[in-house]
């Protein structure tokens, strides 16, 4: 047996040993599919977040973390009769070998987007088979909601309905900005909502017609912004200013010296 394997039965036996009724961790005993979700999704973002900070022994913990969700979840079906860790395994390798034909069969792939294509095309027929119709089917509603407003404009894409240009997004992000502040400004706040949701939805197409991410991009941005409140806080208490009694001017004026120090780094 690989190193690999003798520790993956390991993590399954230890796994089975937290949910046996007789001896086992009462909380992990009380545990559903549901209850866990939530974790298996803040694990994920912990990988991403080892990724980001390039840690490298943070980045082996947080993977571990993440495939003992995976190990969870398998084992709570197991008990329902549905299927082990096993038939997890080879669920994924039968998939990845059926959407990689130009590796494990005859087909031929010349560059990076024709296997894109091509992964798509197949991605579309098992939406298909497995009763998921439509263009827009089976698009996660559990997505951050920027995530999933991007994903929605690239399925929308592949049948044609799309802006044409970039150009053409950032009109509709005005367009939307202005209907924002026309709710605002006739003080209909059962439109405002909505119309903040739509304005949204435009930026994170913006964001995809420029390649970008708009949920990294955003989550960049709260990370600058956290770093510069930090600042803020740290030439307040320098010059033992209360943040409570700080005025909007003297306010500015910190966040003017927080984005110079930026600078200077």
């Amino acid at each position: 047996m690989s190193t690999a394997a003798a520790a993956l039965d390991r993590l399954l036996a230890v796994m089975e040993r937290l949910r046996a009724p007789d001896g086992g961790c009462p909380w992990d005993r009380e545990q559903t599919f549901a209850t866990i979700a939530p974790y298996t999704i803040e694990e994920a973002y912990e990988v991403a977040d080892a990724i980001a900070g390039g840690n490298p022994e943070r980045l082996r913990s947080e993977l571990g973390d993440l495939l003992f969700q995976v190990v969870f979840h398998a084992r709570l079906a197991e008990e329902q009769g549905w299927f082990a860790f096993d038939g997890v395994a080879v669920s994924i390798t039968e998939k990845l070998t059926a959407r990689h034909p130009h590796v494990f069969a005859d087909a031929r792939c010349t560059d990076a987007a024709q296997q894109s294509a091509s992964w798509e095309a197949m991605k579309a027929r098992e939406r298909e088979a497995g009763g998921h119709h439509g263009t827009l089917a089976d698009v996660p509603l559990a997505l951050p909601a920027l995530t999933r407003a991007a994903k929605l404009g690239r399925r929308a894409a592949r049948v044609g309905f799309d802006w044409p240009d970039v150009a053409g997004t950032r009109a509709k992000v005005q367009e939307e900005l202005g209907e924002v502040d026309d709710a605002v400004r006739n003080e209909r706040p059962e439109r405002q909502a909505e119309e903040l949701g739509d304005l949204l939805f435009a930026i994170a197409n913006w964001a995809r017609h420029l390649n970008l991410d708009p949920e990294e991009a955003l989550r960049k941005a709260n990370g600058k912004f956290e770093a510069r409140f930090r600042r803020m806080e740290g030439l307040a208490g320098e010059a033992g200013q209360p943040l409570e009694a700080l005025d909007a001017a003297a306010w500015d004026r910190l966040w003017v010296a927080a984005k110079a120090r930026d600078r200077a780094v």
